[in-house]
Parts: structure tokens; sequence; C-alpha cells
């Protein structure tokens, strides 16, 4: 049930949940390892940045947690850049598991004594209840789990029934590709302070939370939404792209709210600040960071280029 669970919070904690990268483990599977030669053609994937500041250079890619095994190689702008890199830096080393677990314990689990059923309305356990028999699960599965945690299962549960798989993450294969060139990995996250996000939720926050995602799986626009980010993902699809970015964080919704203001909000201006740090400090990173921190005035492009950085979108 652990494996299982890591897997589900992998895909749904960047983007509905689905938007932050919450790269969570398991890794890569070994298949990723099979690159294709550098001369068969690729089509563009995500979106490419190169910064530039003092003479010195830095890129951005956005990322996506699961995917296709045909969204492999990546294309050759990527590789390029990748290679011309001086180290690979991601949110998380996603292969690092006990690190998320302790904070998966410490923030998304009630304390001994403590379930869910002393945290939701009676209401609102009626209808977990019937998500939970749809997905196949009980209240005993999930009763020490908190409700965001809940609802980010849930929603796992869809985008994985649809076909993306962890295994083809982005992450894992510019793991891959950077150890192949013996490139050193950098984090500009943890997992305390990912997970630690969720917790500023109060309990009548988490139950909309819970409740808004339950209902979208329902009416079909939560795997509309993932699928739809993470196939925009796959053509390059720039207005598609920003027209799924705007639809995730707009509205009064706890979600949306809560993705604007604290998964994008407050992440993107630190991530900034991390980035041109590196910068300054010499060497070339090559950031992969989840698709949605690019996107907009807000994304982690505009406001390095507030900051005097240059920016040139590659793709």
């Amino acid at each position: 049930m652990l494996r299982k669970l890591a897997f589900l919070l992998s895909v749904v904690l960047p983007w509905t949940a689905h938007a932050m990268d919450m790269s969570i483990p398991p890794g890569p599977s070994s298949g990723m390892a099979d690159f294709v030669s550098a001369s068969q053609e690729t089509p563009r994937r995500g979106a490419l940045f190169r910064v530039s500041h003092d003479g010195k250079t830095g890129y951005l890619f956005g990322t996506i947690h699961v995917g296709k095994q045909n969204f492999f190689p990546l294309p050759p702008e990527v590789t390029s850049a990748l290679a011309n890199s001086s180290a690979l830096v991601l949110e998380l080393d996603v292969r690092a598991a006990a690190p998320f677990q302790k904070a998966l314990a410490k923030y998304g689990y009630y304390p001994a004594g403590q379930t869910i059923r002393d945290h939701l309305s009676p209401a609102a356990l009626k209808t977990l209840d019937r998500a939970l028999a749809r997905a196949g699960l009980s209240m005993k599965d999930i009763e020490q789990y908190r409700p965001w945690l809940v609802a980010n299962i849930l929603v796992g549960q869809e985008i994985e029934k649809s076909g993306f798989q962890r295994s083809n993450g982005v992450e894992g294969y510019l793991l891959q590709a950077a150890a192949r060139e013996k490139k050193p990995l950098r984090e500009l996250e943890t997992a305390d302070y990912q997970l630690s996000l969720f917790a500023t939720l109060s309990d009548a926050q988490q139950e909309a939370y819970l409740l808004e995602n339950i209902a979208e799986i329902y009416n079909g626009k939560a795997l509309k939404k993932s699928a739809g980010l993470i196939e925009a993902w796959g053509t390059a699809d720039a207005p598609r792209i920003a027209e799924l970015a705007h639809e995730l964080t707009t509205g009064d919704s706890v979600s949306a709210t809560f993705m604007d203001r604290t998964l994008l909000g407050k992440r993107n201006p630190e991530m900034a600040d991390h980035i041109g740090a590196m910068m300054d400090s010499g060497g070339t990173p090559f950031v992969g960071i989840g698709l949605l921190h690019l996107v907009g005035s807000k994304g982690v492009p505009a406001l390095l280029k507030q900051r005097g950085y240059e920016v040139e979108q590659l793709y």
C-alpha cells in the first residue's frame, strides 16, 4: 500500500493538485535508460528556456512527473542543454524514499488515536465512503490519512488508470542522462518543505479540498485536466499549457486558491531566488522543475526577468 501510495502522490501533487513538483519516489524504471540515437528525429516536448546574466548561462526545462514511454527520448535542444550544463538541478531527488516517507508521516497522517472520521463532517464521510468504494478502497485503508492526502490518492488512481506511469516521469530520464555524463545533482527544495505546505490547510479547507476533488473525479474534470496537461507537455503546446494553468489556478475553490497562492505563488519566487544564486555562484545549471512553474507573469522565467536576468524561450 505504501509503494502504491507513493506512486499516486507523485502523480497528483504536481497539479491538483497537479502543479507543484512533489517529485515522489519510486524512481524511474530501468527501461528509461534505453536512450535513442541523437540523430533520430524527436518532437519538442514541454518548454525550454535559456537564462543569461553577467556572462553566465543556465537552462530551465518544464517537467512532468508521469508520462508514457513514447515521450522519450527528449528533444535534442534539451539533451544538448543538459550536456552543456555543469549540474542537474531538480526540486527533489526522486530516488530518495526515506525523506519523503518521513515527511509523509509528519504531515499526511493523523497522530495516534485520531482518524479521518474525527475530522470530517457526517455528509463528507458519506461522500468519501462512496468515492472509496468506487476506487476499490475502504475507510480502513485510509483512516489514518489526512483529507488532502486522500484526495490526492483518489485523483492519482484516475490518472494511473488512464495509462500514465510514474516510471515514465521526466525527472527519472534526466537523472539517468546526468549520471551517464557524471553531472552532479542539486536540489531546490526538500520533501519536508513540500509536504508541509499541505499542513497549512485548516480542517475545513481540507474537507473542501477533498470534496472538490471527488466531485471532479465524478464529472471527469480531474482526469481531463491532468491528461490535458500531460498531453500538452508532450506536444510543447504553449497556448494549451497556458490555458490549463489558468483553469487550475482561477476561481474561488480551495483547490484553485491553494494552487495559485501556495503551490505556485509561494514557491515560484523562492525558486527564482535559488536559481539566480546558483547562476551567480558560477557554473551552468540545467534546472528541471514542474511545468506549471514556468507559466505566466508569476512563473519562474518571468520572475528571473524581473530580477535582471535575460530569459529566452527556446521553444
